[in-house]
């Protein structure tokens, strides 16, 4: 709608598959198929204030970006200079197995968690860069992350159709919710925590958003 656009952000050659916003400087990070992260301040004339390579999250000093290739790098937003490559150690040789779906932070411990093609979800430690944990944590490809705004729990979402509730102290699953169906062979694309209420919610395949209490 014309009346609600406030203006559009140009520069992507590709689809955008992520934003990431921060309050702090009212920044705002973009990644898209195009290989490319975009950090914009929306309101200037010249938006686009830098331009990595990667994936996507933030804080507002660092930014963590995966890649493709199963790689993790933390990035200083001042500086544009990689930080810590986050390694887990044990990679498969085959892309595929590598491929990482979703990348979050913890909001208030140096934490890194990945969500994995390979139905894993990995947490590293963003000083030391190691992997701290790693858990089969779905049945088929785990497709996106959420952690709530205290830090206590984690949600994932994945193709097997199951939203499920992690105990980020314990790493045990404390709840679980079948809430799409399949629909050539996808399921649920994104979850998210309410900021302030108790709310959950998840976006799928099935052309639903459903919301939970």
């Amino acid at each position: 709608e014309p009346n609600v656009l406030a203006g559009t952000l140009i520069a992507h050659t590709d689809a955008v598959w992520g934003l990431a916003y921060s309050g702090v400087k009212n920044h705002l990070l973009s990644c898209s198929a195009d290989g490319t992260i975009r950090l914009w301040n929306p309101p200037e004339k010249m938006p686009c204030i830098c331009t990595y390579n990667g994936e996507k999250g933030c804080d507002p000093a660092h930014m963590v970006a995966s890649f493709n290739t199963g790689s993790t790098v933390i990035y200083d937003l001042e500086t544009s200079q990689s930080v810590v490559m986050l390694s887990s150690q044990v990679e498969s040789g085959i892309q595929s197995n590598n491929h990482i779906n979703k990348v979050v932070s913890h909001p208030t411990l140096p934490v890194t968690i990945t969500a994995h093609e390979d139905r894993h979800i990995k947490f590293f430690d963003n000083k030391t860069g190691k992997m701290i944990h790693s858990m089969v944590a779905h049945l088929d490809a785990v497709t996106s992350l959420a952690v709530d705004p205290n830090g206590i729990y984690l949600m994932s979402g994945s193709h097997d159709c199951s939203i499920r509730l992690w105990n980020l102290d314990s790493k045990t699953c404390v709840q679980e919710i079948t809430a799409h169906r399949k629909k050539l062979d996808e399921s649920i694309y994104d979850v998210a925590f309410h900021p302030s209420k108790a709310y959950i919610a998840s976006a799928g395949a099935d052309a639903l958003a459903k919301v939970f209490v």
